[in-house]
């Protein structure tokens, strides 16, 4: 059974729905009930959308009383003559890139096709709820609440699921062999989408985009586990244990310890570049297993030399005590 439960938009579109309809009434507005609707409309799930929700609204709804000023004057207050008219005004929004404010206005239109007759101070009557339900949804819509808590605690379940994956990583260039089922792969694709499309509101939250540091952080982590992803089968299709892999399951243990949104990169980088240069410097392999062993060794360090030069990218994110 789903939990019930009250989230704050909807509580913003209720306190926000009451509000303007009330101002609306408070200034002896026709129609005051529209002032609601409107601001219900307007209220989005951010900042960024909220100012566009509510800007292709206000133009669509000034489009359409022109409309139906010409629409209406030329052909009458007959209900054919909304039809013809939407056959002009829906295009017209959507050439606009404003057609979001179709519904609004078709609110406008009805009141002006009510009234039988436009006049002056009818058009600024609606222009008047026009701007208080906008108004009222831009004012609640000020208020978004912080989700740095809930986006660092992504970040901690990420480098948890890439710290098993390269453990288990780890224990099959030493052993050979593994039983892992591998869910830890799946969780973390899970959470990466999850992340990424909350930092991605978080982003619209903010209009000075480059303090978001979180959203880079779940994308470079994202392009990483494409390469983990990548080098699973890499490993899987080793039949033998040589040398140069437990060099390289330690290199992976140190590597594991040290994930967390700091970059230490350059760090590893140097650490990959001395192992590759060990070795070049080791016998040659004496039999065809072991040479290609050695040879998807070789090309699984260029891909971890891959995942190191992403994260050297990322300047880091700063952690709050």
């Amino acid at each position: 059974m789903a939990k019930f439960r009250i989230g704050y938009r909807t509580i913003k579109t209720a306190l926000g729905t009451g509000l303007a309809i009330s101002l609306a009434q408070l200034f002896h507005l026709h129609n005051f009930p529209s002032a609601g609707i409107i601001t219900i409309l307007c209220i989005q799930v951010t900042k960024k959308r909220s100012l566009q929700a509510s800007w292709a609204r206000f133009l669509a709804c000034s489009i359409a009383i022109l409309f139906s000023f010409v629409f209406f004057e030329l052909f009458g207050y007959h209900p054919w003559t909304i039809g013809v008219m939407l056959l002009f005004f829906i295009p017209t929004t959507v050439l606009a890139r404003i057609s979001e404010g179709v519904v609004t206005s078709s609110v406008i239109i009805l009141h002006l096709y009510a009234s039988q007759n436009i006049t002056l101070a009818l058009v600024l009557n609606e222009v008047a709820l026009i701007v208080t339900g906008i108004g009222v949804a831009l004012i609640m819509n000020l208020y978004m609440p912080s989700v740095d808590k809930k986006l660092k605690e992504y970040q901690i379940q990420i480098e948890d699921r890439f710290a098993k994956i390269i453990q288990e990583m780890e224990s099959y260039l030493i052993v050979g062999d593994s039983n892992w089922g591998g869910k830890e792969i799946t969780e973390a694709s899970i959470l990466l989408n999850e992340a990424k499309k909350l930092s991605s509101q978080d982003v619209e939250n903010r209009f000075n985009r480059h303090e978001n540091l979180y959203y880079h952080y779940f994308k470079m982590r994202e392009k990483q586990f494409e390469i983990l992803e990548r080098v699973l089968p890499i490993l899987t299709s080793i039949s033998i244990t040589v040398e140069q892999g437990e060099i390289i399951a330690d290199f992976l243990k140190d590597l594991r310890t040290h994930i967390h949104p700091g970059n230490t990169a350059h760090g590893f980088l140097r650490k990959l570049h001395d192992m590759k240069r060990e070795f070049e410097e080791m016998p040659l392999p004496e039999t065809r297993e072991e040479f290609e062993a050695r040879a998807e060794l070789f090309h699984f360090v260029k891909e971890m030399e891959q995942y190191l030069v992403i994260k050297s990218t990322f300047k880091g994110l700063k952690q709050k005590e």
